[in-house]
This record gives C-alpha cells, sequence and structure tokens, in this order.
C-alpha cells in the first residue's frame, strides 16, 4: 500500500493567492513602507501625452526609477522636468499592477542645488537663442514719448510706486497697470498671459492699447526669479508687438526676458527713466530751439534786405531807361510823313504802269474770241448731253431688274431709327446745355446783383452827387450848388449848399454817414457809397 500513495511535497499546502491578490498585497507593502520619500536623480526620458499628465525616469548610475506627476500638480510646478536635468522628487511609492512595476507619484520636483539650476538656465538659453529669439535684429525701438505704458508687476510692492513717482517726476504719462504674481508657481503664466493681453487691446478702443510695455519686479534670489526665466515668458515677450523694457531684479541679476526685450533697465527706476524723457529738458530744449529759430530768422531778413538795398542802388533810374526809346521814338516820328510819301507814289508809279496795258480794243476782241469759243462749245454740247443721258438710261435699264427695294427699305427704316436716337440725344444733349447756360447766367446774374452798387444801397449805403457829378470828398460837397442822394428806393434831392462853411458842417455832423471802401466791381460812375 505505501507504493501506490505518494510522498507529501514540501510546501504543498501553502495558499494560492491570485494576480490580483499578490498585486495588491505588494502595493499595500510598498505604500506602507514609503508612504511620504524624498529621491534625488538624474531626469531620464520625459513624455507629455495629451491627457496633460507628465511620466518620466528618474535615475543614477545603476538604477532607473519611474515616476508620474498628475495633470493637477503639473501645471503648479515652479520649475518644469527637464531631461538630463538633476532634481529631488518628493512624493509617494507606489505601484502600477498593469504593468508589474512600481513608480512614485511626484508631489514637487525641485532642482537639486545651484548648479542643476544653472546648467538648466543655460540649456534653455542656448535652446531659445539658436531659435533666434534674442537676435538684435528682432529688437524695436523705444518710442521717444509713449501715450500710454503698459506695466506687468505687482501691485503691492514697492516697485510700482517707484515707477509712477520717476514717471510723474520727468514726464507724467498714462499708466495701465496689469497685477500679476512676481514669484511663485503663478508668476510664468500670469506674466505670460499680461504680455499677451496688452497685445491683443485694440488701438482707439475703450481701454486704450499701451505704446511701451515695462515687466518690473525686484531683486531676489535665483528661486524667486526663475518665473521670468519659463521658456512661455520669454516666448510671449520676443513675440510681443509692442515696444517691452525688461526690469526685473538689481543690476546683477539676469533673466532670459532680459535677452528677449527690446531693452533692459538695470532696476524698475532706471525702466520709467528709460521709458519718457524729462519734460524740463524738453521744454529747455524747444525753448533753446525757438530762439536759434528767431534769431536765425532775423538774420536772414537783414541779410536779405541789405542785398536789396545794394541790388537797388546798382540799378539805373526809370527815366533813364526811357531816354533811349523815347529818343529812336522821336527820330521814328519824323521819319514816318516821308515814308509815308514815297510809298504812295511808288504804289502811285506802279498802278499807271498796270493801266496802260489796259486798253478797250483789247478788252473787247478778247471777249469776242471768248464769245466764239462758248457758241461753239453750245454746239457740241447738246448732243453730247443726249449721248451721255441715252448711256446712263441703258445702264440704269439693265440694273432696274437686278434692283429690289425691300434691302433698300430695311435700310432706310435702320437708319431712320439711328436718325431718331440720335436726334432724341442731340435733343436731351441740347436741353442739358441750354440749362446749364441758364444757370451760368442766373448765377452770373445773382453776382452782378451781388457786386452791384444797387445791392450796397440795400444794406444801408447812399451815393451823393453834386450837380450831376459824383461826390466823393467833402470840399467837393461843400463846392456843390445842390446835392442829391440815391438810396435803395429811390433818390431824394437836398436844398442849396449854404454859405458858409460851417453851416455846411453842421449839416453834415447831423447826418453822420459811413463811407465803406469802394469796391473793385463799382463802374465809376455811380458815385461814391457811405
Amino acid at each position: 500500500m505505501s507504493d501506490l500513495i505518494d510522498d507529501p511535497m514540501e510546501g504543498e499546502n501553502a495558499p494560492e493567492f491570485s494576480v490580483s491578490e499578490i498585486s495588491g498585497a505588494v502595493k499595500r507593502v510598498i505604500e506602507g513602507e514609503f508612504a511620504h520619500i524624498r529621491v534625488k536623480g538624474e531626469v531620464g526620458r520625459v513624455s507629455r501625452p495629451r491627457s496633460g499628465h507628465v511620466y518620466l525616469d528618474l535615475k543614477d548610475d545603476r538604477s532607473v526609477l519611474a515616476g508620474v506627476i498628475w495633470k493637477g500638480v503639473a501645471s503648479r510646478l515652479s520649475v518644469q522636468p527637464e531631461e538630463g536635468m538633476e532634481v529631488v522628487a518628493t512624493g509617494r511609492l507606489t505601484t502600477f499592477p498593469g504593468q508589474s512595476r512600481y513608480q512614485i507619484v511626484i508631489e514637487d520636483i525641485k532642482p537639486a542645488g545651484m548648479g542643476a539650476l544653472m546648467a538648466m538656465l543655460e540649456k534653455r538659453k542656448t535652446q531659445l537663442a539658436a531659435e533666434g529669439l534674442f537676435a538684435p535684429e528682432r529688437k524695436r525701438p523705444l518710442p521717444y514719448l509713449p501715450e500710454v505704458i503698459g506695466v506687468v508687476t505687482s501691485p503691492s510692492g514697492a516697485v510700482i510706486r517707484d515707477i509712477l513717482h520717476r514717471l510723474r517726476d520727468r514726464f507724467p504719462r498714462k499708466v495701465l497697470i496689469w497685477p500679476v504674481a512676481v514669484q511663485g508657481e503663478k508668476c510664468a503664466p500670469e506674466v505670460t498671459r499680461a504680455i499677451q493681453g496688452f497685445n491683443r487691446l485694440s488701438p482707439g478702443g475703450a481701454l486704450p492699447r499701451p505704446d511701451l510695455l515695462i515687466v518690473a519686479r525686484g531683486g531676489g534670489s535665483i528661486e524667486d526669479l526663475w518665473g521670468f526665466n519659463e521658456e512661455s515668458v520669454v516666448r510671449a515677450a520676443a513675440a510681443s508687438e509692442i515696444p517691452l523694457i525688461s526690469a526685473v531684479g538689481h543690476e546683477t541679476d539676469t533673466t532670459l526676458i532680459d535677452f528677449a526685450a527690446d531693452q533692459r533697465a538695470p532696476t524698475p527706476t532706471a525702466a520709467a527713466e528709460l521709458a519718457v524723457p524729462v519734460r524740463m529738458d524738453l521744454l529747455a530744449w524747444v525753448d533753446k530751439q525757438e530762439a536759434r529759430m528767431t534769431h536765425a530768422l532775423t538774420s536772414g531778413v537783414t541779410a536779405r534786405g541789405q542785398r536789396l538795398r545794394d541790388l537797388a542802388r546798382a540799378l539805373p533810374r526809370p527815366e533813364r531807361l526811357l531816354d533811349t526809346p523815347r529818343q529812336r521814338l522821336d527820330a521814328w516820328s519824323d521819319r514816318l510823313p516821308a515814308a509815308l510819301t514815297r510809298t504812295v507814289q511808288a504804289r502811285r508809279v506802279r498802278l499807271f504802269e498796270a493801266s496802260g496795258a489796259l486798253r478797250p480794243g483789247a478788252l473787247q476782241s478778247r471777249l469776242a474770241s471768248r464769245r466764239e469759243m462758248f457758241l461753239s462749245w453750245e454746239a457740241r454740247l447738246a448732243p453730247a448731253l443726249q449721248r451721255m443721258v441715252d448711256r446712263k438710261r441703258e445702264t440704269l435699264d439693265r440694273r432696274l431688274d437686278r434692283l429690289s427695294l425691300r434691302p433698300i427699305e430695311r435700310d432706310i427704316a435702320r437708319k431712320s431709327e439711328q436718325l431718331d436716337r440720335v436726334a432724341r440725344r442731340l435733343s436731351d444733349a441740347g436741353d442739358r446745355q441750354l440749362r446749364g447756360w441758364r444757370e451760368r447766367i442766373n448765377a452770373m446774374d445773382r453776382l452782378r446783383e451781388t457786386l452791384g452798387y444797387k445791392a450796397t444801397l440795400q444794406r444801408g449805403y447812399a451815393v451823393v452827387r453834386g450837380d450831376g457829378d459824383v461826390v466823393t470828398t467833402r470840399a467837393a460837397a461843400l463846392g456843390a450848388q445842390a446835392l442829391e442822394i440815391e438810396f435803395a428806393d429811390g433818390r431824394m434831392p437836398v436844398g442849396g449848399a449854404p454859405d458858409d462853411g460851417a453851416a455846411q458842417d453842421r449839416t453834415l455832423a447831423e447826418k453822420p454817414v459811413k463811407k465803406p471802401g469802394k469796391r473793385p466791381s463799382d463802374p465809376p460812375d455811380q458815385g461814391s457809397l457811405f
């Protein structure tokens, strides 16, 4: 019987576990022993899928530890992990049963010391410089006197007070403040949105678009200023269409936004000084330029006046210029009668010579010869005309058989329609031309009415005549025997002039009149208006 029963195998009574049970047990053991740990290592492979999570490897010279950063944690990190960076990761160790591996769920990650930060900064700087974001030809000149200045900084720090105070001292300008966090996890995204937001403002909108941007922050450690080294901030500064001044930290502090900005200022106060000129210096310069311009104009007028006087002394007097032409005219006037007499005599001689050949007998003989020639032509003309008529009639008879009236009638109808259209167009053109001429005549008539002295009389003026002549002076009025005043509605005679000038002065004083300047368009015989 002992041969029929196998001997029991060692461990055969051990309990059986499913794959899930053993994976869960391992997970509980690992999470219980390593609930919260900090791991130092070099970042290896980094993967960022569309889900927003970050998958990476932490490694040293002998081992590799898989890690994951969930989407919510990755968006809050002040430093994003990059391949080759030495970091210290804080999190909890767990397992991933689907692939039978353990991994660290990272809750925070920081560079392992200053050397790692500087190495990462230098690598990022080299990468962005290779893309041309720091090229000098991309930088735009700053506006000389911007109307609106946009400031991206913290609203509660001393930086904004220093900038506003400096702008108020030098040249007050409108300032738009975009409040942002200047350190920590929110710094980079808020600064990026501020720069992009200012650039999206429409010129002439309800909120004015700045002519110049200042990104400012006080001094601090490299960790405090790290938000201005982020790639999103640098790209936003390089893509800004508005000229940008970087004033981050003190003079010894350098961030990547300083290389992408159009101008770097050592301090926020220096940024305000770069943004606007000194108002008093501008006023002094304007006064100086005004004085120079006044002096130049005065000197130029004086020099030209002196040159004009010098040229005037070199010119001859007008009466001397007319002496020679006047003398030449006198000489020609003395020679003119004799020349006319000789011309008439020469013409008379040629007339006598020509009239000698015109004898009545010669004319009669020529008329007789011409009459005989015409009579001979008359005898030959009738038969020739008859022959030509007969020939034309024969030709017409031959062509009459081929002649059809229908094409001629169609042609006549078409030509009649064309003639009617042309006649209508001609009539319309004539009417338009007549209307234009009529409007021009009416306009010229209105202009005549306006420029005539009758229209001036309508405005309260009058024409004074004395002894039938127009009176334009006081002396002429005193010497006239009778005066007549023409108003807009007719003429009114005035009695005889007084014997003494004093009475005439009293009459004129009792009736004050106004005498405007005579218009160039008034006729000379219409009297003076006053």
